[in-house]
C-alpha cells in the first residue's frame, strides 16, 4: 500500500486538497468493490491540526502534523492562493520537511501553482517543471534555475511531478494512479470523474499578454507598436530603428525584458489576436490569417498549432458557438 501525504498549506486552494483526497479514496473503493485490497493510505498533513482557508470559509482538519510523518511514498503539494511570496512565507516550515521526505525516497507532486512552494525547496533546480500558464513569467523570474515547460499538462523528472494550470492537476492525479496501479484503474477513475485521461497540453487555454512588468521604456514602446500593428508584417530592423538601437542590442534587451525572442513575441501577439477572432466572429481561416498579417496559409497554420496545440479549425470549433452552429 502506498502512503499518500496531501499537504494542507495556509493560503492554499481548498479544491486542490479535497480533489486528490477524493480521487485516491475513490480508487480504494474501486479496489474493494472488485475484491482487492486498497492501494493507498491517504492522509492530510499540516503544520497545525486545523488550517483555516478562504478567509474563514473552510477549516481543514489535518490527520497528522508534519513532525508525525517519518516516511511517506508521495507528497502532494496543492495550489497556493493569492500572492505567491506571501504564501511561501506562510508555509516556510514545510520546506525542510518536503526536502527531508524527498531525500528519504518519497516522490513529490505539485498541483498548479503549488509549484512555487515546491521550487522554494531548491529540489527543482536544474529540472523541468509545469505550472499555470498565467504564472509562468513570475515563476521564471523567481526561480531562474528551474526550466519551465510551457504548455505541458504533466511534467515528470527524477520522482518530481508538476501539473499545468487549474483543473490540469486532475491529469497529473490520473497519471499517478496509473503509475501506482495500472492503466485499467486509471481509465476507470477517468470515466468515474469524467476526465479526459490523455490531455497533455494547456496551450489551448493560455492567453498571451506579454511580459510588461519590466523597467525598459524602449521595449514597452516596441511592445505597444507590435500590438497596434497586428495586421502588418513587422521586421526586427524596423522595431530596432523605432527606438534608435542597433539590432543586436535591441534583440538582447527585448529578450531580457520579455523573456521572448522578438520574432516569437510577434508571432504570439498575432496568434492571440487570431484566437480572439476565431472565438467571436464568423470569419474563415483565410480572413483571420490576413487580419493578423499572414499571407502564407501553411505558415499561419504551423505557427498557430505550435502555439495553441490546435489547428485553426479545431480551435474555432472548440470555442466558437456560431461556428459549431
Amino acid at each position: 500500500m502506498k502512503k499518500v501525504s496531501i499537504l494542507v498549506p495556509e493560503l492554499s486552494v481548498m479544491q486542490a486538497i479535497a480533489d486528490p483526497q477524493y480521487l485516491f479514496s475513490a480508487v480504494n473503493q474501486f479496489m474493494l468493490a472488485s475484491g482487492k485490497q486498497p492501494l493507498f493510505e491517504v492522509e492530510l498533513v499540516a503544520a497545525s491540526k486545523e488550517v483555516v482557508l478562504n478567509n474563514g470559509m473552510f477549516t481543514v482538519h489535518a490527520d497528522c502534523l508534519l513532525q508525525d510523518v517519518k516516511k511517506t511514498d508521495l507528497v502532494l503539494i496543492p495550489a497556493l492562493f493569492g500572492d505567491m511570496q506571501r504564501s511561501i512565507e506562510k508555509n516556510k516550515e514545510m520546506i525542510p520537511w518536503i526536502q527531508d521526505q524527498y531525500h528519504r525516497g518519497a516522490e513529490l507532486a505539485s498541483l498548479c501553482v503549488g509549484a512555487f512552494l515546491l521550487a522554494s525547496t531548491g529540489l527543482l533546480n536544474g529540472k523541468r517543471c509545469s505550472t499555470h500558464w498565467g504564472f509562468q513569467q513570475e515563476f521564471k523570474s523567481r526561480f531562474p534555475e528551474v526550466e519551465v515547460v510551457e504548455g505541458n499538462i504533466v511534467t515528470e523528472e527524477n520522482g518530481i511531478y508538476s501539473s499545468g494550470g487549474a483543473n490540469s492537476y486532475w491529469n497529473l492525479l490520473l497519471h499517478l494512479v496509473e503509475k501506482y496501479s495500472n492503466r485499467e484503474t486509471a481509465i476507470l477513475a477517468s470515466k468515474y470523474f469524467a476526465i479526459d485521461i490523455d490531455r497533455d497540453s494547456q496551450a489551448a487555454f493560455a492567453m498571451f499578454n506579454g511580459q510588461k512588468e519590466h523597467g525598459d521604456p524602449e521595449i514597452k514602446k516596441v511592445q505597444a507598436y507590435i500590438e497596434k500593428h497586428i495586421n502588418d508584417r513587422i521586421g526586427i530592423e524596423e522595431l530596432a530603428a523605432l527606438v534608435h538601437l542597433g539590432r543586436r542590442t535591441f534583440e538582447r534587451r527585448f529578450r531580457a525584458a520579455t523573456h521572448h525572442a522578438v520574432l516569437d513575441y510577434i508571432q504570439r501577439v498575432k496568434m492571440e489576436a487570431a484566437k480572439r477572432k476565431f472565438e467571436s466572429s464568423r470569419k474563415n481561416i483565410n480572413e483571420v490569417m490576413f487580419d493578423v498579417g499572414y499571407t502564407d496559409t501553411k505558415a499561419f497554420r504551423s505557427v498557430f498549432k505550435r502555439i495553441t496545440g490546435l489547428t485553426p479549425v479545431e480551435y474555432r470549433n472548440k470555442y466558437n458557438k456560431m461556428a459549431m452552429a
